[in-house]
């Protein structure tokens, strides 16, 4: 498999159309079944569906067709999940930030992530260790769903819509 096939890339533009469609799903179809799969807030914990699930459907379709990176493709998810969350949580709390440009940035960027890495990573480790990685993905996947009804207090999880949140963020 080339490491930027047109599946690769497909899959790509696929994912990051399909989770900016996410971000708007439970403002137009609010109920416990939409909220599993799309953010109930402008927390940047609930942001981490936009990648999860719809990186999830395509990585899971990708290995269908080139099996063999199942491993990397599990830990590029997770990588990516918490690439999003670090900066993001850097983005908006220390620094204050809240240009959606910067949000946009971030989130293609960290799509890339999840389909372009896997094609760079050698395959020993991952393969021998895929087992592993694709538990670590299911247990980030049962977090996301458990914490859209029962978030930790914490900034992570704090809406962050509205103007100038970061005069009202609790301390």
């Amino acid at each position: 498999m080339s490491r930027l096939s047109r599946s690769v890339l497909l899959a790509f533009a696929a994912a990051v159309v399909a989770g900016t469609c996410l971000h708007f799903v439970y403002d137009l179809f609010p109920c416990p079944v939409t909220a599993l799969f799309a953010p109930v807030s402008e927390s940047i914990w609930e942001h981490s569906k936009l990648i999860y699930w719809p990186a999830l459907v395509a990585g899971l379709l990708l290995e269908r067709r080139n099996p063999g990176l199942l491993g990397q493709r599990a830990a590029s998810l997770l990588l990516a999940v918490g690439v999003m969350l670090a900066l993001g949580w850097l983005y908006h709390i220390p620094l204050g930030g809240e240009a959606l440009l910067v949000d946009i940035a971030l989130y293609v960027l960290s799509m890339g992530i999840v389909f372009f890495l896997p094609g760079f990573l050698p395959g020993d480790i991952w393969s021998k260790q895929k087992e592993l990685f694709l538990l670590l993905a299911a247990a980030l996947g049962a977090v996301i769903l458990v914490f859209t009804f029962l978030p930790p207090a914490g900034l992570l999880f704090t809406d962050l819509s509205g103007a100038n949140t970061w005069s009202s963020y609790p301390y």
